[in-house]
């Protein structure tokens, strides 16, 4: 499988990877995990090498631990190391197809760790609203994970996957905002950085779920106990999110 076209999906839970993941999985040339009975038929709960977002703190905080952030320097690469990961992983696909797909949310921070392990590999991050992202995140997330941490926790990783970034032979970025306004557009541009022949997705993809959770900051910021944590969050971030081309709402 080395020598197979490895093709991460990288993003932060709740950000769209698996709807991502599901459109790009129906293209006839790439074969994923699927029916593993895993959630989310996520690599990461496949495998025994490297540890899992919820070993290392769980949605909307793994990142901060150190241990998250491999690159190709990391002890756990050895021939033993990877021989198991593809005996653990070769199972579920079918590696008749040319390419190979698979995402999981602590990948955005693990590229180069990939890309050592397997260096024909292609890397596509989705990043969805980093506010949107903490509120879907909040009731999956451990408890007394404050808004303030889950959205601490979406620049820190952004910022090592964008510090990790330049050593990556081949990364692509889109932004969920734009994939689930227009799919195929999204999808086009992913299949030509592939070198694949583009199809469209025949799955339905919602959009306006991102209203619902700034309707729920909107309502956040005018109550009466919360009003003034927002007016800080709003402050402290501001900056950040126009690093990232967005606003803070």
């Amino acid at each position: 499988m080395q020598n197979h076209k490895w093709v991460f999906i990288t993003g932060l839970h709740r950000s769209g990877t698996s709807i991502l993941y599901r459109c790009i999985l129906e293209h006839p040339q790439i074969s994923g995990f699927r029916n593993t009975n895993s959630p989310e038929d996520e690599g990461q709960h496949l495998q025994s090498v490297f540890p899992t977002a919820w070993e290392l703190g769980g949605p909307g905080y793994f990142g901060f631990n150190p241990k998250s952030h491999l690159t190709e320097t990391s002890d756990l690469i050895t021939d033993s190391n990877i021989a198991k990961l593809i005996d653990e992983w070769s199972p579920f696909l079918d590696t008749s197809r040319p390419y190979l797909l698979e995402k999981s949310p602590p990948t955005l921070v693990r590229t180069r760790f990939f890309q050592k392990v397997f260096p024909n590999s292609y890397f596509i991050s989705i990043t969805r609203h980093p506010v949107v992202t903490a509120l879907a995140t909040k009731k999956m997330a451990k408890k007394r994970r404050t808004l303030s941490t889950l959205i601490a926790h979406w620049f820190h990783c952004h910022d090592l996957f964008h510090s990790d970034a330049k050593y990556l032979k081949k990364a692509c970025e889109i932004h969920y905002e734009d994939f689930v306004k227009e799919p195929n557009r999204t999808l086009l541009k992913i299949f030509d950085f592939l070198d694949l022949q583009p199809i469209d997705t025949s799955l339905e993809i919602k959009t306006g779920i991102n209203d619902k959770y700034l309707n729920l900051w909107k309502t956040l910021s005018q109550h009466l106990f919360f009003r003034y944590y927002i007016a800080r969050l709003r402050r402290r971030f501001a900056n950040k999110c126009s690093e990232y081309n967005y606003k803070m709402p």
